[in-house]
């Protein structure tokens, strides 16, 4: 018996369609998540980036259940004595709809350099149209 480590093989990589419209943020951001990892693959190595990339549509239209518009809140801090700012879900909707997927599958990944090199290969647009035709990518229902 001999275990199989997977290598990188940038060729092997997908490019999906993922419409956010509709679907509840946590359940959708794991599934991306995951498939960002790659571990829908047969031969998933947890150390190499095998997954694929992701492009999500309609990010304005992702659902939150329960009072999370108003009760949800996203920190940031500028590094400064007293510089902690905090946004709602709801404002953070009007203003970047598509930072409230980013930052659901960026906390699903791993927090080290593979984690952020997987968070590049994620392209979250609020509305329908996105710039990445020439790649083709086929629409998966998560």
């Amino acid at each position: 018996m001999k275990t199989e480590s997977a290598k990188f093989d940038p060729d092997k990589r997908k490019w999906i369609l993922v419409d956010a419209d509709g679907k509840i943020l946590g359940r959708l951001a794991s599934k991306i998540a995951a498939r960002l990892r790659g571990k829908h693959l047969p031969n998933f190595t947890p150390h190499v980036d095998m997954g694929d990339f992701v492009v999500v549509v309609n990010a304005e239209k992702v659902r939150l259940t329960g009072r999370k518009w108003d009760q949800k809140m996203y920190y940031r801090h500028s590094g400064y004595m007293g510089g902690l700012r905090s946004t709602s879900a709801k404002k953070m909707r009007q203003e970047h709809p598509e930072r409230i997927i980013y930052h659901a599958v960026k906390g699903m990944l791993p927090k080290n350099r593979l984690g952020r090199k997987l968070l590049k290969k994620l392209k979250v647009y609020a509305g329908p149209d996105h710039p990445h035709g020439a790649q083709q990518p086929e629409p998966v229902d998560l």
